[in-house]
């Protein structure tokens, strides 16, 4: 039974681990494809919206998204898509997107905003921590009181 206490915070911990790193991930991304310089035209090809979470007792989110399809500067046509996109964006529309020349799959119709990207990304790693240090704390709790219930028992 006390390995559930130790085996549930540790999944925790890697869950929260990995979604840190895609956070960092994708900010590195957008901070490239902003600071390269290279744009392009970009036509939105389609613009959906999923929905998550409405259960009893939770809140609904929606979240849009589009398809751009653009041509890079050395002739490749990429289609990529993105999420939390402007909702002025419809199909067909024309925007501007940055991308890195290394890597143009991963471009962002998203207005730079380095600043306020590493702001984010910075809330969201220092938010993981917590939920770290907490998952810690709480391992190292349980292995105090339990090895302080095996001596108090022990003698009996």
């Amino acid at each position: 039974m006390s390995v559930f206490f130790y085996a549930l915070p540790a999944l925790i911990i890697v869950v929260v681990l990995l979604l840190a790193a895609r956070a960092v991930r994708r900010s590195l991304e957008l901070r490239s494809a902003w600071s390269s310089g290279l744009t392009a035209e970009a036509r939105c090809l389609r613009s959906y919206t999923t929905v998550s979470g409405g259960g009893h007792d939770t809140s609904v989110t929606t979240t849009l998204h589009h398809v751009y399809e653009f041509t890079t500067r050395d002739g490749r046509v990429i289609r990529f898509e993105e999420g939390n996109g402007r909702p002025t964006v419809v199909e067909g529309d024309i925007v501007t997107v940055h991308y890195a020349a290394q890597h143009p799959e991963k471009a962002t119709a998203h207005v730079p905003s380095q600043a306020r990207a590493a702001a984010g990304t910075i809330a969201l790693v220092a938010f993981c921590g917590l939920i770290i240090a907490f998952c810690i704390g709480f391992m190292i709790t349980f292995h105090e009181m339990s090895e302080g219930a095996d001596s108090l028992f022990g003698g009996i």
